[in-house]
């Protein structure tokens, strides 16, 4: 193994026993590639699952379909059958709510499972979402105890929610053996998918948000020379700094590239469901997570909010300054806008999002971006606000950086209300590991799914060359996150109950701000005012217990 290789390794967690057994598939993967050429045949897919897989359709060969997400799931039926018998689930009517986002998430999950149910018997019906609706319609199955669905995709913010109020079913011992929990990235285990000890969730989705951007933009001759001329300091570059990203996205109003307009960063000042707020957290995070203090939403203390502490107010105050530099109509563009709409679509050059931008660059119809594209942690501040001291600090070690762990990634969880049937328990639960599977899990990686990489399996670049990925563009792609899950100054998602009731008011009061009805310092202290009646309706000495468990103080 290359002393690189093991490096990469050792960086994002692997063990060395790990990387024992990475190292001799990857010699077993040099040694196929030997055996039977570059570009493979037919009995060396057969003899790799996971080359195979990759091959489905193959990157640059547009967006896969549905018959594609039937076929995978049919490779990777294998684990299901060493442990249910064929028919075994026959009379069983099973209910999945989740997401139909980007014709994605619920749309995969009937693709993964169509062979599950021919080979099980078992019959699922689907409570299909967007994003801006998914959050109310949970939200009022928890507070008024009325589940009605057997397997719900959600992320670990919600367990306080869930898992908390025992709406949850525990997962069985023979299901964390099938899916091979020891493979998740470090940052994924417990205490996520986890409440009071027990196991719940099956995770299909790592979260973070990195930052993408456009490498032509950043190595034009043209643009370097007005930047110069313009006496900008430093040389032309991908900005590592928020301060530089504003000086960028400011400097490129009115240029052009390639005979088009030139735009900047691309924010999303619209509301979606409580999911926007994770982007002006990604702004924040390098003003407001301090090296020092684990806590940048609430004082682990009291819960007093800080969103309308300095750092909080300075990040939404770049959104106010940045946005008339920006694509012309930015005011109305969600999360779900910035990405697939402008920023793959070839609007803008540098965008905060998850893994969806660079799975998609090249292996969805939807992008015109192809490899122009790069990838890095979330940018830096040259300061970073110390909520202790009230004081702004440098850093002796440079610019401060804290990747936000947004959301913590999408996971399955089967419900309580199955428990008392135990043949539609184990086959809730024999459903959701499917999809919770190591081989599907580099598939939807790989491919546009609505899914990271959440396994250390999944950051084996040679498999994901062997698919057709440029090697530079995807050890940028795997770095960033790699980067970002290992972090030690990580902006850490709270699972605490009611998180999405804190982002929703925010959403709406950051809405006011960025139409001009509201300053940034009146629009953040309108944020905190709610959120303090929140912490008081939910429980406040309970709400201060649980934030600090999620924050490991």
């Amino acid at each position: 193994m290359k002393v690189s290789d093991f490096e990469r390794m050792m960086a994002i967690g692997l063990s060395r026993r790990a990387v024992l057994r990475t190292g001799a598939s990857l010699g077993a993967l040099a040694a196929t590639a030997q055996v039977f050429g570059s570009g493979g045949t037919a009995s060396a897919q057969e003899a790799s699952l996971r080359t195979q897989l990759l091959q489905i359709p193959g990157v640059g060969k547009g967006s896969p379909t549905d018959a594609d997400w039937q076929k995978v799931g049919e490779l990777c039926l294998g684990p299901t059958k060493a442990t249910v018998a064929a028919g075994e689930f026959a009379g069983v009517e099973l209910s999945f709510m989740g997401l139909n986002n980007q014709n994605l998430h619920n749309l995969l999950f009937r693709g993964f499972l169509k062979s599950w149910e021919e080979y099980t018997g078992a019959k699922i019906s689907w409570i299909d979402l967007a994003q801006a609706d998914y959050n109310p319609r949970l939200q009022q199955a928890i507070a008024t105890g009325t589940v009605d669905f057997d397997i719900l995709e959600m992320g670990a913010p919600f367990e306080g929610d869930v898992c908390g109020k025992g709406l949850a079913s525990e997962m069985p011992d023979w299901v964390k053996a099938q899916i091979d929990m020891d493979d998740y990235v470090d940052y994924l285990k417990a205490p996520v998918g986890t409440w009071e000890g027990k196991t719940y969730r099956i995770s299909v989705d790592g979260d973070c948000h990195n930052f993408n951007y456009r490498t032509d933009y950043f190595t034009d001759e043209a643009l370097a020379k007005a930047w110069k001329d313009e006496g900008h300091e430093g040389e032309w570059g991908v900005p590592k700094t928020w301060q530089k990203v504003q000086e960028v996205t400011k400097f490129l109003k009115g240029k052009q590239i390639g005979g088009m307009e030139a735009v900047g960063y691309l924010d999303a000042p619209k509301a979606w469901g409580g999911f926007g707020f994770y982007f002006l957290g990604s702004r924040a995070a390098a003003y407001a997570k301090h090296p020092e203090d684990k806590a940048w939403l609430f004082d682990v203390d009291t819960m007093k909010p800080r969103i309308n502490n300095p750092a909080w107010v300075r990040a939404i105050q770049d959104v106010i300054d940045a946005l008339p530099s920006e694509a012309g109509d930015q005011l109305n563009a969600d999360p779900g806008t910035t990405a697939f709409q402008q920023f793959l679509a070839g609007t803008g050059s540098m965008v905060s999002w998850w893994g969806d931008v660079g799975s998609s660059a090249r292996t969805s119809d939807s992008s015109v971006i192809g490899d122009t594209v790069g990838f890095d942690i979330l940018p830096g501040s040259d300061d970073v606000y110390n909520a202790r001291t009230g004081q702004w600090d440098k850093l002796a070690s440079g610019p401060n950086h804290a990747p936000n762990m947004a959301y913590l990634g999408w996971g399955v969880y089967v419900m309580a209300r199955v428990d008392s049937d135990e043949k539609k328990k184990k086959a809730a639960w024999s459903a959701a590991a499917h999809l919770g599977g190591k081989d599907i899990a580099l598939w939807s990686a790989a491919y546009p799914s609505g899914f990271q990489c959440y396994r250390k399996s999944q950051f084996d670049i040679k498999e994901w060359v062997s698919a057709g990925y440029d090697e530079a563009f995807i050890s940028s792609y795997l770095a960033s996150q790699s980067n970002s899950y290992n972090h030690p100054n990580a902006a850490i998602e709270p699972r605490i109950p009611g998180i999405f009731q804190y982002y929703s008011v925010a959403e709406d009061e950051l809405a006011k701000v960025f139409a001009g009805q509201m300053t940034a310092q009146a629009g953040a202290d309108a944020i905190a005012a709610a959120w303090e009646k929140i912490t008081d309706q939910i429980g406040r000495e309970k709400q201060i217990a649980l934030y600090r468990a999620s924050l490991g103080v």
